[in-house]
C-alpha cells in the first residue's frame, strides 16, 4: 500500500502528522537505510522506515487517554534537558504521544494517543475545535478590553482569530476569567491576556471540543470512554 511518509509515521504512533513532517525535515527519518529530507510516498509493505535509528511499525491497539497535566511537566515525548514529561505520568505499554501542547506552567486537559489520524483532526486549524481555559489574571479586565480580546489581537506577527472571554470572579487585585479559543499557537492565551494588560498568574485547560476534564485530579489520567472516542473519530 502506498502512503505518505508523515501519515505512516503518525499511524505508527510516533507523533502527529505535523510533527512527523518536522522529523523528516530534521533528517531523523530513514527509508531503507537512507536519510530522507523530503516528504515522500512509501510502500508500507516493502519499505523499512526508521525514526531516530529505530524501525517503526503501525500500532495495532489504538489508545486514547486524557490526562490532567500538572504544572512543571513539558508536553513532549522526551526532553533534551532531562525535564519531566507528561509521559512520565502515564503507564501503558503502547507508544503514545501528546496531541498538541500545554505550556510548562499550564495545567489541565491533555489528550494522548497513538492514533495519528485522530491527532491530526484534533490539531488541524480547519476544524476550529474550541479549547476552554480558566485563567487567574492580574487586575480586572474592563468591558472594552474584553471586546478587544473577542475581536482578535495582534500578537508577534499574527492577529488572533475571534475568541471568547468572560469574567467569572473578582478577587481584590486579581480576577478569574473563562477563555475560549480554537487556535493553538505557542503560549497564545498568555500572550492575549498580556496584550490587554492582564498578565496570567495561573492557567488551566478544562475542555477540548466535547472532551471535558471533569473531576479528574491533577496528575491523574484515564482512558477515554467509547462515547468520547467515537466523538474524536467523527471529527
Amino acid at each position: 500500500m502506498k502512503e505518505r511518509i508523515q501519515k505512516y509515521i503518525a499511524r505508527c504512533g510516533i507523533t502527529s502528522r505535523r510533527k512527523a513532517e518536522e522529523l523528516v525535515l530534521q533528517g531523523k527519518v530513514k527509508v531503507n537505510g537512507k536519510i530522507i529530507n523530503d516528504i515522500i510516498t512509501i510502500d508500507t509493505e516493502s519499505d523499512v522506515v526508521e525514526v531516530d535509528g529505530k524501525v517503526i511499525k503501525p500500532e495495532e491497539n489504538k489508545v486514547y487517554i486524557i490526562l490532567n497535566k500538572p504544572t512543571g511537566y513539558i508536553t513532549t515525548a522526551k526532553d533534551q534537558f532531562g525535564r519531566k514529561t507528561v509521559l512520565d505520568l502515564i503507564d501503558v505499554k503502547e507508544r503514545i504521544f501528546p496531541v498538541g501542547r500545554l505550556d510548562y506552567d499550564t495545567s489541565g486537559l491533555l489528550i494522548l494517543t497513538n492514533d495519528g489520524q485522530v491527532a491530526n483532526k484534533l490539531m488541524h486549524p480547519s476544524k476550529e475545535i474550541d479549547k476552554v481555559y480558566i485563567a487567574e489574571v492580574e487586575g480586572v479586565p474592563t468591558k472594552e478590553e474584553m471586546e478587544r480580546f473577542k475581536r482578535g489581537l495582534k500578537i508577534d506577527d499574527y492577529i488572533t482569530a475571534p475568541a471568547k472571554i468572560r469574567l467569572l470572579k473578582q478577587m481584590g487585585k486579581t480576577s478569574v476569567v473563562e477563555i475560549i479559543i480554537h487556535e493553538g499557537r505557542n503560549r497564545q492565551v498568555r500572550k492575549m491576556c498580556s496584550a490587554i494588560g492582564h498578565k496570567v498568574l495561573k492557567l488551566e485547560r478544562i475542555k477540548v471540543g466535547k472532551i471535558e476534564l471533569g473531576n479528574l485530579k491533577v496528575g491523574e489520567w484515564r482512558h477515554l470512554n467509547d462515547i468520547e472516542v467515537d466523538y474524536l473519530k467523527s471529527l
